[in-house]
């Protein structure tokens, strides 16, 4: 997979420096020194954010040996489905009043500590069921780890866009989505396999735990954001507001993104909210209420129709599949095509397969189904963070990665909520209501988008002042 173009912004001493070059070596075959080369050359491209990837793989890996059991545990533990949806929908709750807050502390302050202390947070909040239960510990622990994820999402993601050009973006983006569905596609088989050997469901909290903790160090030892010394912005037209100097951290992806962008993009708004970031946020919201839905119901719905946790857990692999193969070329394509196209055909793909659903008899159905659904999201994630990163002004790229994680939490906890509800009325009602209720939000998102969905910065707004 190599990429010509020039290479990233890496970031400080600890970065991975790229590989020397490959001198031909008789006793190499022509495939093998192919395949060194290509290595050498995405390496060099994608060697600055490559420990972020692996720490986001590891996270994932515990993430998706998790998913598929917590609705079995909690229902075990005499969880009823209203209050199962209560206790799923504390941990987005804890992320909607948190995140935005901490996306906007994360473009003012060293973003590795943020993540370290994110990933440690989630781990302990995560493996804490298992000692403290009842209703309203679950709520309070799920409540924690979503705090945890709160804290390390935004930096996470908007140390990614600082750290690549606005031309790979997508790519880069394609890449993280491929790195948390590997270890989505690879958990579950793990988790299952220890549940198996090593005393049940326990060894899934503990994995998962262990998981968090090990990442966090991964990018405590390996991912390290340059201290920029405080400096004057080079000189901008008098028609273009500056930004206060906040804290070195955020002075410096200022000069360094004015350097690299303003001859290019003279007129980039540098408000906040404008319409392709609040048209993103809605389209999100509409994708994680389908995310909110499946958490609560899908492991369920699948034991109704007589699967076994094996089937369950391959289920969520299979969903991690096409997201692995295929986000890393539609981010590629996203920044070739536009994201408009990716984000219309990623959101039709589970509105049509959430319908399909319900009509299924045999669990093994579900497959193929879930692999047309999970390309769908595969289009449409990289193609959302392209936007997200477009529409962001300099310096402001956590705070708005922050707001549109919020947006998807809302979302993800209106479904927890409903889910719960409609599912004790009938299994089938809450695909019903998520195929409706995407639908509305990308037709809303569409209208006030517009153009700006293409996931390219605009250079005919006139700039406008950060509120």
């Amino acid at each position: 997979m190599g990429y010509a173009g020039p290479p990233i912004r890496s970031f400080g001493p600890m970065s991975p420096s790229p590989p020397p070059p490959v001198a031909p070596n008789p006793s190499d075959t022509s495939f093998g020194l192919r395949l060194r080369r290509r290595w050498s050359a995405w390496f060099e491209r994608w060697g600055g954010i490559a420990p972020l990837l692996v720490a986001e793989f590891v996270v994932w890996l515990g993430f998706g040996g998790l998913l598929p059991v917590l609705p079995l545990y909690f229902t075990e533990q005499g969880i009823d489905l209203a209050t199962l949806g209560i206790v799923i929908a504390a941990w987005p709750a804890a992320r909607l009043v948190s995140e935005p807050i901490f996306g906007w502390l994360a473009d003012r302050t060293e973003r590795v500590p943020l993540m370290v202390i994110g990933l440690v947070a989630t781990g302990v909040f995560g493996a804490l069921p298992l000692v403290l239960t009842g209703p309203f510990a679950f709520v309070l622990l799920r409540a924690g780890a979503g705090l945890g994820a709160a804290i390390y999402d935004p930096a996470a993601r908007g140390f990614l866009a600082d750290a690549t050009p606005p031309d790979r973006r997508g790519e880069a983006f394609g890449l993280y989505g491929a790195a948390q569905m590997g270890g989505l596609l690879i958990g579950p088989t793990i988790g299952a396999f220890g549940a198996a050997q090593f005393g049940g469901i326990a060894f899934v909290f503990v994995f998962s735990a262990i998981a968090a903790v090990v990442a966090a160090v991964g990018i405590a030892l390996r991912v390290r954001e340059e201290r920029y010394e405080r400096h004057v912005h080079p000189t901008r037209p008098p028609d273009v507001t500056t930004l206060p100097p906040d804290s070195p951290f955020i002075e410096g992806r200022l000069a360094a993104d004015l350097a690299a962008d303003d001859a290019a993009r003279p007129g980039r708004t540098l408000r906040l909210l404008n319409r392709g970031l609040i048209a993103a946020l809605i389209i999100n919201l509409g994708g994680y209420y389908a995310g909110g839905t499946y958490e609560v119901i899908w492991s369920l719905f699948l034991e109704g129709l007589g699967a076994d946790l094996a089937l369950i857990g391959l289920t969520f692999a299979m969903f991690g599949l096409p997201v692995l193969v295929l986000s890393p070329l539609a981010g590629k394509l996203v920044d070739k095509r536009g994201s408009m196209a990716f984000i219309v055909v990623g959101s039709i793909l589970p509105i049509v397969t959430g319908i399909l659903y319900t009509f299924l008899s045999d669990p093994l159905l579900a497959v193929p189904l879930i692999l047309l659904e999970a390309t769908g999201f595969a289009f449409l994630n990289p193609a959302l963070y392209a936007v997200v990163a477009a529409n962001s002004p300099p310096g402001r790229s956590s705070t708005a990665q922050g707001l549109f994680g919020a947006a998807g939490t809302l979302g993800f906890i209106a479904a927890s909520l409903a889910a719960g509800v409609l599912a004790e009325r009938s299994i089938l009602y809450p695909f019903y209501v998520f195929s409706a209720f995407m639908t509305l939000t990308l037709v809303l998102g569409l209208a006030i988008g517009g153009r700006r969905l293409s996931g390219r910065p605009l250079t005919s707004e006139p700039a406008r002042s950060v509120p």
